[in-house]
Parts: structure tokens; sequence; C-alpha cells
């Protein structure tokens, strides 16, 4: 039986309309596709959907989205690109498929925390993440050093970074270098009290003859940086006193505001320079010192850990 001439035109012509309907589809996202790449596109972002998804096979996907976070990263890396943009969501899919797969923290905060073109310059979204990995794996001190070390280079939140490296160093098992890091931290950024609390812990925490004598060494630049601090004190209410500055300790003493010479942590006698400026007599016995240095000197390079 032939179609009739009415029924044959009408599907003639919406042929003609599927085909350019189509062509123009195509068009449209060959055009997309060309604007983006395959690998800046999350078609599911939501990791609470993706594990429903996953259907039991959590740490398989999670291992997935790894290797597509570092492959991503990689490449834009080598290009130079200063925008991550799929890197976080990337790196919060993976941790939440798998929250105990540590190295993503490692390797996923030194991602996301340096400027470019080093990293993606997320420091705070690095900072996240980290947090994020500690409270899923606490006793993972190497997460603590992490984050630590993300507040120290890229925020400089000194007094954030030692409290990172120190709630690390509770940790059992912790490796003792972690009290050290604390300490530098807390003298880095002023708490001179709470630098001196973990210095002490430091040399009694452990029997590594170098971290003992370098925490000693700092705990005795401690000392120096404190004296100089309250000497100098003395002798600028000494000036508003008299009117001018004393020339040596005696007149300090003489009036009642020091009870004896000053000296130092190893014995030495302070000196009392033009200006109120109090000096050690020897400051290539502190190597830590921040206070107490004469104008113009150079320390040595500690044989120790370095302070900064």
């Amino acid at each position: 039986m032939k179609p009739s001439a009415p029924t044959t035109l009408i599907a003639g012509i919406l042929l003609v309309v599927c085909l350019g309907t189509s062509g123009f589809a195509r068009y449209h996202l060959d055009q997309t596709r060309s604007r983006t790449s395959p690998d800046e596109v999350l078609y599911v972002e939501s990791p609470r959907v993706i594990k429903r998804l996953s259907l039991g096979y959590d740490g398989l996907l999670a291992d997935i989205y790894w290797t597509r976070a570092v492959q991503y990263f990689g490449t834009k890396h080598v290009l130079g690109s200063r925008q991550y943009p799929l890197l976080g969501p990337l790196l919060v899919i993976t941790t939440v498929l798998d929250p105990h797969l540590t190295v993503a923290y490692e390797f996923g905060g030194n991602f996301l925390a340096p400027q470019p073109p080093y990293g993606a310059g997320m420091p705070q979204q690095a900072v996240q993440l980290a947090e994020y990995g500690i409270r899923n794996n606490p006793d993972d001190w190497k997460i603590y050093y992490d984050l630590g070390f993300i507040y120290y280079m890229e925020l400089k939140d000194y007094s954030k970074a030692a409290d990172a490296f120190a709630r690390g160093a509770n940790v059992p098992n912790a490796h003792p270098f972690l009290r050290v890091m604390a300490a530098q931290m807390a003298q880095h950024a002023g708490e001179l009290q709470m630098a001196r609390m973990m210095w002490v812990t430091a040399y009694q925490s452990t029997q590594d003859r170098d971290i003992r004598a370098n925490a000693a060494s700092h705990l005795l630049a401690l000392q120096v940086d404190e004296d100089v601090t309250n000497l100098e004190k003395l002798a600028s209410l000494y000036r508003e006193r008299t009117g001018h500055w004393p020339s040596n300790f005696s007149e300090l003493e003489a009036t009642g505001l020091l009870r004896a010479l000053p000296v130092d942590p190893l014995g030495h006698l302070y000196r009392l320079a033009p200006e109120g400026r109090v000096e050690v007599q020897e400051p290539d016995k502190f190597p830590f010192i921040k206070k107490g240095t004469p104008p113009g000197y150079t320390p040595p390079i500690p044989k120790f850990l370095p302070s900064d």
C-alpha cells in the first residue's frame, strides 16, 4: 500500500527539520568542546552523591579520582597554568570517598598551597584539606606537619604553625622534630614563654644528641633576648628619671633599678652600649639570639637546625 502524498510530504519536512536540528546541535557541541577540555568538567560535583553511586567501591573510586587530580594538576602545571578550578573539588571527592587515603592530604596540600607557578595558590583550601585529614586520621603526625608547613611557608602565620606542630608532637610515635618545629614557630611569633616551654619539652622528650643540643642553644638564646629586653627597659627608665642615658650598669645599681651587675647565661657581664643599647660580649656563643648583638654583626651559620 503506497503512502498518501500528504503523509510523505509531512515525513519529508520532519526529516529535514531533524537533520537541521542535529547538525546545529553537533556544531554547538563541537564549539563547546573546543573551548573546554574534558578534564575541565566535573559531571557530578557532589562527593556525597558520588559516594552513594559507588555501590561500595569507595576505595577504588577514590584511587581513580586521586589519579585524575594528579594528572589534572600535572598537566596544567606543565602548561604553566595559573588557574586550577577543579583541583579542590577533585581532592574533596577523593578524600570523602576514602578519608584514610593519606597521600591525598600530603601531596594534595602541596598542590594547593604554593603560589603559581609552583602550585594553585589556594592555601586556605589546603588548610581545610589538612584539617579534614587530621579529623579522620588523628594519629598520623605527618598531616599535622603538613598543616604547620602550610601555615609557616604560605600564610606566614607562625602562631598557628606552632599550634599545628605542637598538636602533631603529642601524637603517639610522632617524630621528635615536631617539638623542635613547634618551639621555633612560637619563638618566631614572639611568644617567648610558649617557646621556652616547647624547647624544654623538646629537650626532655628525646635522647637525640643533636636535637638536645639545638634545644639547649635556643633556650640560651631566649634567655639572652629576655635579659636584653628587660635591661634596655631599665636603661630607658633611668633616662626618664635623670635626663641622660646611663654610662654603665653600676649607675643603674646605684639607683636601685638593678640588684646586681647582670650576666649572660654563660656568666659573662652584659655590655651597656651608647643610648641604652645592651650587648653580649661574645655573640658567637649564642647563634640564635635576636637581640644583644653589636651593629653590623653577622652571625655564624648555626651548626644545629636553622631557626627560620
